[in-house]
């Protein structure tokens, strides 16, 4: 798409044509950085310009925003800040996420002179992104910026990093001669469906409809590339019960009779149980990593797999396989839907019976602490009245350490429609990510889920989201701590810890409530369990931001894994 043929203009003007043109509606910084260009996107552009209140919260919020839409997210950092957005990125890094990354750099006039603030922030983004550049002559603006939304979006998703002349990117303020053309295909996840091989994939449907006990592992990959009901309807043609990584959490609905829930390390014990009784795993979309399988305990490696994936690299990493097929999943399911022989579901009939059985198990092993009036209130019983409660429609964005544990394990998504987000191992991403994902789609609903422990991290961006309306709603597991820590120096401690040992993970107690009041957000405090549905139905039609600070019991910690 041509914006424009080759003229003069300046390095602001360009860059602000081209984000505009490719889709972009919010960038997150934090000042000083490409000056001009904001000033320019003033004029020129309706795309927002969101001071925030760390860089590392510029980076969660372009990464909320990415998951949530499917188009990058771009976030800015003067070059002081630089090596703390690098450090930003690296869950966006984790969860293959598309976020872009503008940074201030050195200028070669000044090198090796002691500039105020000069560090060669280049080599830190190198471990977190899949392409990493600097930008010395305004004339390079368009290619340049081309390439990262090509690189961000392309194959399997991932942050890239452009690095602009000057420690506030000044080259913006340079005039060139310049072209600010745009490739639209690379505006939004995925840029490219890849067909795989057709032998491959009748090669894999032959090992997965001869299983008598197969079950569906899908991953982040399936949510990347839309192909969620595409996994459910294979599933169903063939009755193969489906478990999901965290990331793909939403690919089926818990009340769908072929949904086992979260296996791995933050998983539901029942999906565990089920992939380590099944004859074949079939993993679509996931890297087969240490948090989906248990470190490589859920299944043992040398269980018989098949696995499909757009990146070929990850075919066979980490377990052996039966068939391996290299395309988007979306595509690759649908041939499989095509050429399947539904009449091999029939001899599954009691292997999903028994799933349905492990399944029902679960849920009367948790009934009473999902049902529990207790207080202070427990966490099950908070993840139960959010199932029931929070709206079909929504976009749920969960926090890493406890609350990853609790509602992978205890949240149950009732509707296709809504989306689920988590964090890839960053406490404290969440609070921030859910703003960004608001701001990505502020049409729907988005609760996020998180600790104190957590809360605390960006607590400061409650303004951010006031100064700039994003009606976000946030719950609080406020349980006065970072009580993930407490079995872990029970055991350093040899079963007992002192109360000094406590001091290393419990905080001073505090109302979120009424910071949030003091801020200009809705505050709202709950501390009996049935008090929450009113209070996240107040909050989801407060038109402003919400904080729910729920009392909880310090003592609840979220079940381990079973392997």
């Amino acid at each position: 798409m041509m914006l424009g043929h080759n003229r003069k203009m300046l390095g602001a003007e360009c860059m602000a044509d081209m984000l505009e043109a490719y889709g972009v509606t919010h960038v997150f910084h934090v000042p000083a950085v490409l000056r001009k260009t904001f000033a320019v996107m003033e004029t020129r552009t309706k795309i927002k310009r969101l001071h925030v209140h760390s860089e590392a919260t510029a980076a969660y919020m372009a990464d909320g925003y990415a998951r949530a839409t499917g188009k990058p997210g771009v976030c800015m950092a003067q070059v002081i800040g630089a090596l703390n957005l690098a450090a930003g990125l690296r869950d966006a890094w984790l969860a293959h996420s598309p976020v872009i990354a503008f940074t201030g750099g050195r200028d070669p006039k000044t090198k090796f002179r002691q500039v105020y603030q000069e560090v060669d922030d280049v080599p830190a983004f190198e471990p977190v992104t899949k392409w990493n550049a600097t930008v010395d002559d305004v004339n390079r603006f368009p290619d340049m910026v081309r390439q990262a939304f090509r690189v961000a979006t392309s194959g399997r998703p991932g942050p890239v990093h452009l690095q602009f002349r000057g420690n506030e990117g000044q080259i913006d303020g340079e005039e060139g001669e310049m072209e600010p053309m745009i490739e639209p295909e690379f505006s939004r996840v995925p840029a490219f469906r890849p067909e795989p091989d057709q032998a491959s994939v009748m090669a894999a449907l032959k090992v997965l409809q001869s299983a008598a006990r197969p079950v569906i592992v899908a991953g982040g990959g399936v949510r990347a590339s839309g192909a969620q009901r595409d996994v459910v309807a294979l599933a169903e043609a063939l009755q193969i019960p489906v478990v999901t990584s965290l990331n793909g959490k939403d690919t089926i609905p818990s009340n769908h009779p072929l949904s086992v829930g979260v296996v791995g390390t933050y998983s539901r014990e029942a999906a565990n149980k089920v992939v380590n009784a099944a004859d074949l795993v079939c993993y679509i979309g996931t890297t087969t990593g240490g948090m989906t399988t248990h470190f490589w305990a859920v299944p043992k490696i040398g269980t018989p797999a098949i696995q499909i994936d757009i990146d070929p690299e990850v075919l066979g990493m980490n377990y052996p396989l039966q068939a391996r097929v290299n395309g988007d999943a979306k595509v690759t399911l649908t041939k499989m839907l095509a050429a399947c022989d539904r009449s091999s579901a029939g001899k599954r009939k009691a292997w999903v019976e028994q799933a349905q059985g492990i399944c029902k198990e679960w849920y009367a092993k948790y009934k009473s602490a999902l049902e529990s009036d207790a207080v202070p209130i427990r966490p099950e019983r908070m993840c139960r009245e959010l199932s029931k409660h929070v709206p079909d429609d929504a976009i749920v964005v969960v926090d890493t350490g406890h609350a990853g544990m609790w509602m992978g394990g205890m949240y149950d998504l009732k509707s296709q429609n809504q989306s689920y987000m988590r964090s890839a191992g960053h406490l404290g991403w969440a609070f921030p990510a859910g703003l960004g994902a608001k701001c990505g789609a502020p049409e729907r609903p988005v609760v996020t889920f998180t600790g104190d422990a957590g809360f605390w991290y960006h607590i400061g961006d409650i303004e951010t989201a006031v100064r700039w309306k994003i009606n976000a709603v946030t719950v609080v597991n406020n349980n006065g701590g970072g009580n993930q820590s407490k079995r872990g120096f029970d055991r350093v401690y040899g079963g007992t810890q002192t109360e000094q040992a406590r001091e290393m993970w419990t905080f001073r107690k505090t109302n979120f409530a009424r910071i949030a009041e003091e801020i200009g957000a809705l505050g709202i405090r709950v501390e009996h369990a049935s008090a929450f549905p009113a209070a996240l139905a107040q909050a989801l039609a407060a038109n402003r931001p919400a904080i729910i600070d729920v009392v909880t019991d310090i003592d609840a910690l979220a079940p381990t894994a079973v392997a």
